[in-house]
């Protein structure tokens, strides 16, 4: 039962986090759609160009790799200043905003910002990250093949190790102001509804074919995945509901962002959406390492199938592209098989995105169920309010950013998908994106204990998510098998 109510504290617009997110991760957008138009506000900003061999070409500045050639003159150094100081401006304006000590978060976020874009660079050399198909171009013949995500993973066990061997009592208070886990995820959300819009915009041109049979797999798979997920989690490890609920979203949509967006539409607390992120971020990797070489294997006679496969499978989007990617060159260096150089790639790419665009419907979904039936109280009166009280706000900026870039597009034509990718847009946002997940993932590792672990039963959670994995990825190799093979080869 609902009843209206008007009750509303205005005073959350600016202090609380998940509003604070929606705004910085609009104005980073908004400073990026000028662009489109060649006018770079935010080409400034430094890019660890990993994988990398030479120190001296490890940091580019974006917008010198545009057509333009914006910013040709500007020293990466300078550019991770500019970008610390810009961080550091807006943050800690938001910081005070909500009440928070400016003095402690200056200190907190600075280390962080350290600590952060440090190890990204240093994890970002070749030998640390490279997949196979880049061996050829990087002139080495291996590496860790965990990809550019696999970084991420990088940053976390960092984290776990200062905070449980070198402050191993506890951590320093000034960490843990710096160590906004959900702030920092909530942003990097905002900012990858821009990817999900342009990258998306982009495949609506390709092949037709293609593109339906995509729509209905995710449709399909989403169908199937999170019930048998979530049954999983909660009927056969017994875990709480509201583990089983964002376990489910994140091994069966988009992994860490739609965890993160499930666990705030629940209001599960922050110990639940890091734990899984952690897991998912792992998995991933191991996903990228294995996968694209068994489909290599087992679907060269399917070459579309095989990169429906990974994108339907392998969880985070660096993790699918790349996982997408390996497959692509493993497949069309086979003999015959040239013509898919390409489009195996694109088939994953197209299946993750379509993926990503459920996170917004499923998180208010969720926060109207879970308002309405799950905590409501039998004879409970619950104010229809309290739905839009429960709504994770940056939500809202995710499913904003790709619909004005779709909006965009549809109004001027095709080619704006490509201007929006090639500088306009998503390379500005996206570094920026990036660096709020790699923050995010630095915080985790400081902010969790190994003893955590013990208390919660991760070890429950953590084979949960495997069975859940293990049951994706089959009926994933199904649905592909199903609506991908047989297909004509690229004309």
């Amino acid at each position: 039962m609902i009843t209206m109510s008007k009750s509303i504290s205005w005073s959350s617009l600016w202090k609380k986090e998940d509003w604070w997110a929606l705004w910085i991760g609009l104005l980073i957008f908004f400073l990026s759609l000028p662009g489109y138009y060649g006018v770079y506000l935010l080409g400034w900003v430094p890019n660890v160009n990993a994988p990398w061999m030479d120190p001296l070409k490890s940091v580019v500045v974006v917008g010198q790799s545009t057509m333009t050639k914006a910013y040709v003159g500007l020293n990466p150094i300078l550019s991770i200043v500019f970008f610390y100081l810009f961080l550091l401006a807006i943050l800690t304006a938001a910081a005070k905003a909500m009440g928070h000590s400016v003095r402690r978060f200056v200190a907190g976020f600075t280390i962080m910002f350290i600590l952060t874009f440090g190890f990204w660079w240093l994890f970002g050399y070749a030998y640390f990250n490279a997949t196979p198909n880049q061996y050829a171009k990087l002139h080495i013949t291996w590496s860790i093949p965990v990809g550019k995500d696999g970084i991420l993973i990088y940053l976390l066990i960092i984290g776990l190790l200062i905070s449980n061997l070198v402050f191993y009592k506890k951590l320093p208070t000034v960490l843990e102001t710096g160590a906004r886990t959900e702030w920092y995820i909530k942003t990097a959300i905002v900012l990858l509804g821009a990817l999900v819009g342009a990258t998306s915009l982009s495949y609506m041109s390709l092949a037709v074919t293609l593109v339906e049979r995509s729509l209905i797999a995710i449709v399909a798979a989403y169908l199937i995945y999170w019930p048998i997920s979530y049954l999983v989690s909660r009927r056969l490890f017994k875990l709480d509901t509201k583990w089983a609920v964002t376990l489910a979203s994140g091994v069966s949509i988009c992994g860490v962002s739609a965890a993160i967006a499930t666990a705030a539409a629940i209001g599960a607390p922050s110990i639940i959406p890091a734990t899984v992120s952690s897991i998912i971020v792992l998995f991933a990797a191991v996903e990228l390492v294995i996968l694209p070489f068994i489909a290599a294997t087992i679907l060269k006679w399917a070459p579309y199938a095989a990169g429906a496969w990974m994108g339907l499978a392998v969880k985070t989007d660096g993790a699918a592209a790349a996982s997408g990617a390996l497959a692509d060159a493993l497949i069309s260096a086979q003999p015959g098989l040239a013509a898919y150089k390409t489009w195996v790639m694109s088939t994953a790419v197209m299946n993750k995105v379509f993926i990503d665009i459920w996170i917004g419907l499923w998180a208010f979904i969720l926060a109207v169920i879970w308002v309405t039936r799950v905590e409501r109280k039998p004879g409970e009166k619950v104010p229809a309010i309290q739905i839009w009280f429960r709504f994770p706000k940056f939500v809202l900026g995710y499913i904003g950013t790709w619909l004005i870039l779709w909006g965009i597009g549809f109004s001027v034509g095709t080619v704006t998908a490509a201007k929006f990718m090639t500088g306009g847009v998503t390379p500005q946002t996206e570094l920026f994106r990036y660096f709020f997940f790699a923050l995010t993932f630095m915080s985790i590792g400081l902010t969790t204990r190994f003893r955590t672990f013990r208390e919660i039963g991760a070890g429950r959670m953590i084979v949960a998510y495997v069975v859940s994995l293990t049951i994706i990825i089959l009926i994933a190799l199904g649905l592909s098998i199903a609506l991908f093979a047989g297909l004509p080869p690229p004309k």
